[in-house]
């Protein structure tokens, strides 16, 4: 990135700290104590995120086996770490597909495969989040916010569904010649038509590769999904349950699944604060002063700020190259056939 982008990055992180600060501060004021937790606590918060990396990655492992596309281990870790640093250094998490794909091509996965397992991969997440808050809605008293969530999920599920049937009617034409006369009105050239026909092509033979999918494997890997969700939210529960604190538990989980995910609509690197805002303004008639300090301080770190740091250490060259624009292109392109029958 650029040194204005840097600069814009680390302005919205100061503006998130800033806010934990105020917090911290609030807190302090109150009865004097730091925001530190029970040493078994930080163990308990770091095996949530240890198995919650773990599932997400094996899950990407198993998506890619579920469409027949062999996939090692190492990479699907790297796709999902670098994919949550890109994601943090990036307005609205803008730089977290661009991510995962160049670690995908970097790992031998062609074009048309490795659309289809990020496709794939986001399709499940999307499934595990409506059911996530479905559970929530309506057997919990998450009710408002929970539903809210669905609203959001649903719609954007929708319009993905859209995105997906276009394409697979538009990829089932034939696209050879020249480019039709209303794509010529609206400034699409030969060049530019030659690319989008290379697109239509990857599409084509990956929607090739979902009807061969294994349903087995497609089953492991909406379960591991599930884990994953439950895991990123089990985050603060450990952490002020386990710290002794007495609170009501749906609270704990509702706001992180809201802030986690409906964060993403943020305008700003790592949410610029507005999760820090949102979380001490949600959370303030369910925990004291003091409470509140420490549980904003170490759930920012154990559900954000750790897989900044692991995705930097992991793949923090790839990120910056795919956020750049100026990642290589794959060794190899699988598009032509992107399915490997008794492979995986």
């Amino acid at each position: 990135m650029s040194r204005r982008r840097w600069w814009l990055v680390g302005l919205w992180f100061f503006v998130a700290i800033g806010i934990s600060t105020a917090v911290v501060w609030r807190g302090w004021k109150h009865d004097g104590s730091a925001p530190t937790l029970p040493w078994h606590v930080h163990v308990l918060a770091f095996l949530v995120f240890a198995f919650e990396v773990l599932a997400r990655a094996t899950k990407v492992q198993w998506g890619a086996k579920a469409l027949r596309i062999p996939l090692r281990w190492m990479t699907a870790l790297r796709v999902s770490l670098g994919g949550d640093f890109g994601a943090s250094i990036t307005p609205s998490r803008a730089g977290a597909e661009p991510a995962r794909f160049l670690m995908l091509a970097e790992g031998g996965v062609g074009t048309g495969s490795a659309l289809l397992i990020l496709f794939f991969e986001l399709a499940l997440e999307l499934v595990s989040l409506v059911i996530v808050c479905a559970f929530l809605a309506f057997f919990t008293d998450g009710g408002a916010l929970a539903g809210g969530m669905i609203g959001v999920i649903g719609g954007y599920s929708l319009f993905l569904i859209g995105v997906a049937v276009s394409a697979f009617v538009i990829a089932s034409r034939r696209t050879l010649g020249p480019p039709p006369g209303w794509l010529r009105t609206v400034g699409i050239h030969a060049g530019r038509w030659r690319a989008i026909r290379r697109a239509l092509r990857h599409i084509r033979t990956g929607m090739d590769g979902l009807r061969r999918a294994r349903p087995g494997a497609m089953a492991v890997a909406f379960l591991l999904s599930m884990a994953h969700v439950a895991l990123r939210l089990a985050a603060l529960p450990v952490i002020v349950l386990g710290s002794g604190v007495n609170a009501p538990f749906t609270p704990l989980i509702v706001w992180p699944l809201l802030l986690l995910y409906g964060g993403a609509l943020a305008p700003a690197p790592g949410g610029g604060g507005a999760v820090e805002f949102a979380f001490a303004v949600g959370l303030r008639k369910v925990l004291g002063p003091s409470e509140l300090a420490g549980a904003l301080v170490w759930w920012r770190f154990y559900s954000f700020y750790i897989y900044l740091i692991a995705g930097a250490i992991v793949a923090g060259t790839t990120v910056l190259k795919a956020i750049n624009g100026n990642g290589r292109k794959p060794a190899r392109d699988h598009a032509a056939s992107p399915v490997h029958p008794g492979l995986g």
